[in-house]
């Protein structure tokens, strides 16, 4: 008859190492738990990283159509013109080229016109030594040739947009921006920036009004309201 052994009982190291694994355990899952939730997946995910904005040089043009019959400009295109020649005193000290198309059936009445459009722009703030004429061919047949005025002038912008470089599935799980989004916004922004220069640092301040300074002082001890009537 087989003699058999009584089962000997677990070593008590054996139960606190095993404790021991289940409390690590425990740990880890709750230190998983408690990532910082605003770093997801700790990849970087700003649109404005993607798509930032830049101050680059660019090229600002206005196309004036001129017909064969043309012999003065309309006031809506001296509208366009003043403009135009706003805008290159705001951003630009360089010279503003108009271009005359040569060569089409409009070129005598685009020659006539590019002496209204000079007037217009030096009556509208561009010195007469930084305009410009130049000349371009234009094919004889088809749409009216215009005048086209030019600056170079430094201007915020992004890239393009509308690029798909991956597909729109693979970010499901991974819960980040596809790489088109903001680039839309991005470049709205850029477009709205009355001077670009104010992307690169804070204009200097105005000198204070030290009349008006003293009136609200005077008003505001004496407990009379310190606004100003309009």
């Amino acid at each position: 008859m087989t003699k058999m052994h009584p089962m000997k009982p677990v070593s008590q190291p054996l139960r606190r190492n095993g404790l021991t694994v289940a409390v690590l355990a425990a740990a880890t899952l709750l230190q998983a738990c408690a990532r910082d939730p605003m770093s997801t997946g700790a990849i970087p995910d700003d649109y404005r990283t993607r798509h930032p904005i830049t101050l680059s040089e660019a090229q600002h043009s206005l196309d004036i159509p001129v017909s064969s019959g043309d012999n003065r400009l309309t006031i809506a295109m001296a509208d366009n013109i003043k403009g135009f020649a706003q805008s290159y005193t705001a951003t630009s000290s360089g010279v503003v080229q108009i271009q005359v198309p040569t060569g089409s059936r409009n070129s005598a009445a685009a020659s006539i016109l590019k002496r209204h459009v000079r007037s217009v722009l030096a009556s509208s703030g561009v010195p007469s030594g930084k305009i410009v004429e130049t000349h371009y061919g234009a094919s004889p047949s088809g749409d009216a040739a215009p005048i086209r005025l030019s600056f170079i002038a430094m201007t915020a912008m992004t890239g393009q947009c509308g690029q798909w470089p991956e597909d729109l599935s693979d970010n499901t799980y991974s819960n980040k921006n596809w790489y088109n989004f903001g680039c839309a916004s991005q470049n709205n922004l850029a477009a709205q920036v009355a001077n670009p220069m104010d992307l690169v640092g804070p204009r200097g301040m105005s000198p204070i009004d030290a009349e008006r300074r003293s009136v609200v002082i005077g008003n505001y001890r004496s407990g009379k309201t310190t606004a100003t009537t309009d």
